[in-house]
């Protein structure tokens, strides 16, 4: 009977082991989670978020500063002005002349003519040229943990995929989360990229601070035993001792 109880208490325990042999598991979910809802129409530029740092070069009549039209050839050149902002968690940015001015949500090109337009309240013709050089997305992929600086400003998820290793073999295509936004009430996608028909999502262009999180299979086999391992030989130990002490028992009456 003192065995049966503890092989039921065994059966108990494993039941519930994936809270434990899974501790190292993030950013887990509930089953009925209410993942964000991918728009119908995806955005193909980066938009300027809070916390970007951009680099704006300022250049008069319309960038002529820009060619150098003596060497026989259009060759860029430099010159100009460059101003080092920031936008701040509220969405703006604070510029020369005419202080701060709302930048968050807008694409580069966006950004680059509302900035022409106040400056030319200024200065002749000007022309802008505008550079976001913090950039960067956070992946956790298993073992494959990584920060990657976005080069491009239309960088998609199969980009960053294809530069971290793709989805690690122990990862779980059909399970890559895509976490976006203040992360005190953050959106949070999910993508399955098991099949053809998820691909249509991860080609959405990734923004600065995104984080993709792919997740895990749990309760390898060869990790199950290693984990129980312990629990199962001190078990061994104390059914043989009660199996010794039942028989001696038995035998002394």
């Amino acid at each position: 009977m003192r065995i049966r109880v503890l092989f039921l208490l065994l059966l108990v325990s494993l039941s519930s082991c994936d809270k434990y042999l899974n501790r190292s598991l993030m950013l887990r979910t509930g089953k009925d989670y209410p993942y964000s809802t991918f728009p119908e129409v995806q955005d193909k530029e980066y938009r300027l978020a809070a916390d970007d740092r951009i680099a704006v070069r300022m250049f008069t009549n319309d960038g002529s500063g820009l060619i150098n039209v003596a060497a026989g050839s259009n060759v860029m050149v430099g010159g100009g002005t460059t101003l080092d902002i920031k936008i701040e968690s509220d969405g703006f940015s604070k510029l020369p002349l005419f202080g701060r001015l709302y930048l968050e949500g807008l694409t580069i090109r966006q950004a680059e003519m509302l900035i022409e337009d106040k400056f030319s309240e200024f200065y002749n013709n000007p022309f802008v040229l505008l550079e976001v050089s913090n950039k960067r997305v956070m992946i956790f992929a298993g073992s494959n943990t990584s920060v990657v600086t976005l080069e491009n400003d239309n960088t998609t998820l199969f980009e960053v995929l294809a530069m971290t290793g793709g989805v690690p073999e122990e990862g779980k295509a059909d399970r890559i989360k895509l976490i976006r936004g203040e992360l005190k009430n953050p959106e949070v996608y999910l993508i399955d990229l098991s099949t053809l028909y998820g691909m249509k999502n991860a080609n959405l262009v990734l923004q600065a601070n995104d984080i993709i999180y792919i997740e895990t299979r749990k309760g390898h086999v060869r990790k199950v035993l290693l984990e129980i391992a312990p629990y199962l030989a001190i078990l061994t130990t104390i059914t043989s001792t009660i199996a010794i002490v039942t028989q001696v028992r038995a035998i002394g009456k």
